[in-house]
């Protein structure tokens, strides 16, 4: 099974998986490939490239797990899934969101707190000296 990126053919916006099927394989593992992220964006449509080709058919027919890419998966994983057959469901997604340190949020928040304090006071300082200014008048 290879997934591919929505919009590479015409008039078919949705994402396109492929199942290769065949009769002379020696094993009952299935091969899931998530080639959905090689594209390159061409006005309304994404175009695979050549090596984009290259290097789905490199790791279909060495039939390698490649983290984040491709996976063989025994019969009887499938069968724990009730058969299911997304690619999403064997080759897991690189996990592309951004890594934040919360001791360094925690004190850029505090220093945040701290001057918004400090523009308080400046500011109940300025209001203060103008009502003392009007009521001089």
């Amino acid at each position: 099974m290879i997934a591919l990126s929505p919009n590479l053919f015409f008039g078919t916006t949705i994402a396109v998986n492929i199942l290769v099927l065949a009769k002379n394989k020696p094993d009952t593992r299935t091969q899931f490939i998530d080639a959905s992220g090689l594209f390159k964006k061409e006005t309304n449509t994404n175009v695979l490239l050549d090596e984009h080709i290259d290097r789905i058919m490199a790791v279909f027919d060495s039939k390698a797990d490649v983290d984040h890419f491709a996976c063989c998966v025994p019969l009887e994983r499938i069968a724990g899934h009730d058969y299911n057959l997304s690619v999403s469901s064997y080759v897991e997604a690189r996990d592309t969101r951004e890594v934040v340190d919360i001791a360094v949020l925690n004190t850029e928040l505090k220093a945040t707190a701290d001057r918004i304090d400090q523009l308080r006071s400046e500011i109940d300082a300025i209001v203060a000296e103008i009502e003392d200014t009007g009521t001089e008048a």
